[in-house]
């Protein structure tokens, strides 16, 4: 089957509404890190990618489409896997997202606070590695060069991704530009808009189905 679109930009864009978005428009299904937290065993496999290892084909049977972390951590190598799938990059202020995250992702993320549950445990050390370590080198408190990260990754996805390919996408325009680009009629329910800041620790801790 293989990806036919890839999320560049990182979690808290909107990633689990463009999430379900996608899935309306028929890209069924979409990975995003509440695959994760069903399918534990998947923590090897991107601990695995993150040291070099060819894992696509493994970790993404039966999915047309990937956004949010961790995923979204390999974009350039997803992008030239998968040469015929779009790039969608999702837009929010800068400042707008380091809040978001700071008071959800990256408090989930503290090395400090690591739960006695050891699937959550084992994620939340896979996270650290590409993420915390990888990303951002190791220190999310830093508002000042989380954001500088943020707005290089957004630079970085403008300059690498031919035009043709890349959707840069804004949440709150709804439907209409994410259907343009990827050339889907536009459906007549509304565009999701889920998982705000207050519903992310219930769905981080205990959800078992991605879907509800």
């Amino acid at each position: 089957m293989g990806l036919k679109v890839i999320g560049a930009n990182f979690g808290r864009t909107a990633t689990m509404s463009l999430k379900q978005g996608l899935e309306i428009l028929g890209f069924e299904k979409c990975y995003h890190m509440s695959e994760v937290v069903v399918h534990p065993e998947h923590i090897e496999l991107w601990l695995e990618a993150w040291r070099g290892k060819d894992i696509w084909k493994t970790i993404f049977t039966g999915y047309q489409a990937a956004v949010d972390w961790p995923a979204a951590a390999f974009w350039p190598q997803l992008m030239h896997a998968y040469p015929e799938a779009k790039i969608v990059l999702s837009i929010r202020d800068a400042d707008e997202w380091f809040e978001s995250a700071v008071n959800t992702i990256f408090r989930s993320m503290d090395g400090n606070l690591l739960p006695q549950d050891e699937s959550l445990r084992n994620r939340i050390e896979m996270l650290k590695e590409i993420i915390v370590d990888g990303t951002f080198d190791g220190d999310l408190k830093d508002r000042g060069r989380c954001i500088k990260i943020y707005k290089e990754n957004i630079e970085r996805c403008r300059s690498e991704v031919p035009s043709y390919r890349l959707i840069e996408f804004d949440a709150s325009l709804g439907w209409e530009p994410l259907c343009r680009g990827l050339g889907c009629r536009i459906p007549q329910q509304p565009y999701p808009h889920v998982n705000k800041a207050s519903e992310f620790a219930h769905r981080w801790r205990n959800q078992k189905d991605p879907s509800k």
